[in-house]
């Protein structure tokens, strides 16, 4: 029986999901006993009647390692669509990023204010600036949302690149061309370039950011001397077990929006095309839960380099420097002597946008006019931050005892170019003006 609510019906749906384990793994599920072809990946005539389909989210040749493909066996081939027509692309922007000149001072948001009613989770899409140039796949973006209505009668896919979801506010449930995920606050959804998906709210409203990933697909990192462990665990990302949606399923005419070099594109379909019946492949979406983060720290002294706390990474083709990490700052112990236990002082050749998820950030100081879940920050390549002075003193005279921190969850997107702000995010309301105050005040201590 159905609920009160279309909210009832999704989050009875994301209760009752089941998953595959593994990242990077090569996995393949079907929802009807035969429909995935055996020995073979294009029979002559597929099982079920059903049309064979590769997605490609690697150029064929690449090295195994890092090549990502999938074939997909569904009910109608992915070219029977008609043309695709421009759309206003709303409040999505996309690199090159050219409405204003990269900043090198630091900017703070605070969250963004209440969408219109009605707002799905794409119309709720807000650029807040990126670098690289998308036709080049290069780069990256950061996006926020804020959404108060699930998208019903229409599906998304980006080709410009692969998008990490990070819910802060708000439960989803994600149907897409591989199945069902959910997604919490404190996890974090990874859809891959290409990839159709719509987005059922589980509550009343929605919001969270959005790494939008140009360059090579996130992947885990190398765990060099820490070993054969730690970090993110592979198994605990969860790829979907195939489900599909028949034309019964639809209850009227489809938009498929495609975000394309930067531009929104529509066509109408008469038909979902979330019409996958069975799967094999290594090109899938993923959920990953934050708290389940291995953390790796000093039991000596001194604040690790946040590099430790890497859970994804987008290569480049400079070992070593990333295009975009995904960082998380997870409840951890602090137990280092003699040390100033907060993120220190720094200037950064990478660039730096951080957002907080749940509770407080240690570094920085809560509460209105501060760094509070849903807002964010940005730190350009060397741009001078750190904690802020009320966190420097208390740092600085705290007993140094075993302390847990585990009031909070934030998260970064650190990238190897600066980060251009968009005109909206420039000249945004809830941009807070006055946050270079928060480093006044610290006093010469010197004593020669």
């Amino acid at each position: 029986m159905s609920g009160d609510h279309p909210r009832d019906d999704a989050r009875k749906t994301a209760e009752g999901l089941s998953h595959l384990s593994g990242f990077g793994n090569e996995h393949s599920s079907e929802a009807v006993p035969g429909a995935l072809p055996h020995g073979r990946n294009s029979p002559q005539r597929a099982p079920l009647g059903l049309y064979a389909e590769q997605l490609s989210g690697s150029a064929f040749t690449e090295p195994r390692a890092h090549n990502r493909r999938s074939w997909l066996y569904r009910i109608r081939p992915s070219a029977a669509h008609p043309a695709f027509t421009r759309i206003d692309n709303g409040a999505i922007r996309t690199a090159p990023f050219t409405e204003t000149v990269p900043d090198p001072n630091r900017l703070r948001w605070n969250p963004l204010p209440e969408p219109a009613p009605g707002t799905d989770w794409l119309a709720g899409l807000w650029t807040l600036g990126g670098n690289g140039d998308a036709t080049q796949r290069t780069g990256m973006a950061v996006h926020l949302y804020h959404a108060n209505s699930s998208m019903s009668d229409r599906v998304f896919s980006d080709a410009d690149g692969e998008l990490l979801i990070v819910p802060e506010h708000g439960g989803l449930l994600l149907r897409t061309e591989f199945g069902l995920l959910s997604a919490e606050p404190g996890h974090v959804a990874l859809i891959p370039r290409g990839v159709r998906f719509r987005v059922e709210l589980l509550d009343a409203s929605a919001r969270g950011y959005v790494c939008e990933n140009y360059g090579a697909p996130f992947q885990l990192p190398d765990l060099g001397p820490i070993g054969a462990n730690g970090l993110a665990n592979a198994r605990d990302f969860k790829a979907p077990v195939a489900a599909y949606e028949d034309d019964s399923d639809a209850a009227g005419p489809v938009q498929v929006v495609n975000k394309f070099c930067g531009n929104l594109w529509s066509a109408t379909y008469g038909h979902s095309p979330l019409d996958v019946v069975a799967w094999h492949g290594n090109h899938v979406p993923y959920v990953y839960d934050l708290h389940r983060f291995n953390v790796i720290g000093s039991i000596s002294y001194d604040h690790p380099d946040p590099s430790i706390f890497t859970v994804l990474t987008s290569p480049s083709d400079t070992p070593g420097l990333a295009g975009v990490d995904f960082v998380v700052f997870a409840p951890r112990w602090l137990v280092g002597e003699d040390t100033f236990r907060p993120p220190y002082f720094h200037r950064n050749v990478m660039s730096e946008y951080m957002g907080l998820i749940e509770g407080a950030y240690d570094a920085k100081t809560a509460g209105k006019g501060g760094f509070v879940p849903g807002g964010g920050s940005l730190h350009n390549m060397m741009s001078a931050h750190g904690p802020d002075r009320e966190t420097f003193e208390r740092a600085s005279a705290a007993e140094l005892k075993p302390q847990k921190i585990d009031d909070g969850l934030a998260f970064m997107f650190e990238t190897r170019w600066p980060v251009t702000a968009t005109e909206q995010a420039a000249t945004a309301d809830h941009l807070q003006r006055a946050y270079d105050d928060v480093w006044q005040g610290l006093e010469r201590h010197f004593r020669p």
